[in-house]
């Protein structure tokens, strides 16, 4: 089991990192604190991700930035994992992709043989139902990266992808930090 750093610290730097990995953690850290810090909980950074609560809403989420890009981007993607315990609503898999997406564009996303069929609009893609959810959160578990691809509102192809690293570990935090709220 991985064992959680609590932001904002981040690794030293090693020889061997890429400029990407030293740059994560500060990352996530300021997609974290976008909304008011005093709401915010850090339940871990996990390699690739992040593990917050947020007791006033109540919810809790795993959260990872997309791999840089220098092509055009719309926003700033990321892939998250939420509970909503009023909701009962409980790790629901989302996306924020980098480009607004084509009205009636296909979106897939691929991890490892895998292909998923998603449903989104604007700049959000997700799973069609609660069976396509939890494939996708099994077959993340494993796999090295994920890739979502589909075409942007100019007609043109795009992907974001997402390291997994951390995935995992990130998400049972995330599960875990609301396992008590109501």
């Amino acid at each position: 089991m991985q064992r959680p750093v609590s932001l904002p610290a981040h690794r030293p730097y090693s020889p061997g990192m890429t400029r990407w990995a030293r740059l994560l953690p500060v990352l996530i850290a300021a997609v974290a604190l976008a909304a008011p810090a005093a709401a915010r909980e850090s339940l871990g950074l996990y390699e690739t991700w992040g593990a917050f609560r947020d007791p006033l809403v109540p919810r809790c989420y795993a959260i990872a930035m997309a791999q840089p890009s220098a092509m055009r981007r719309d926003y700033q993607p990321f892939a998250a994992v939420g509970t909503w315990p009023r909701r009962a609503a409980r790790n629901q898999v989302h996306f924020r992709l980098s480009r607004k997406l084509m009205p009636g564009a296909a979106i897939v996303l691929r991890i490892g043989e895998e292909r998923f069929a998603l449903t989104g609009g604007g700049g959000d893609a997700w799973p069609a139902d609660a069976r396509a959810n939890a494939a996708i959160l099994a077959v993340m578990r494993s796999a090295p990266a994920m890739t979502v691809s589909a075409r942007d509102d100019r007609g043109g192809g795009f992907s974001n992808t997402w390291p997994l690293a951390g995935a995992a570990s990130a998400m049972d935090a995330a599960s875990i930090g609301c396992a008590r709220l109501r």
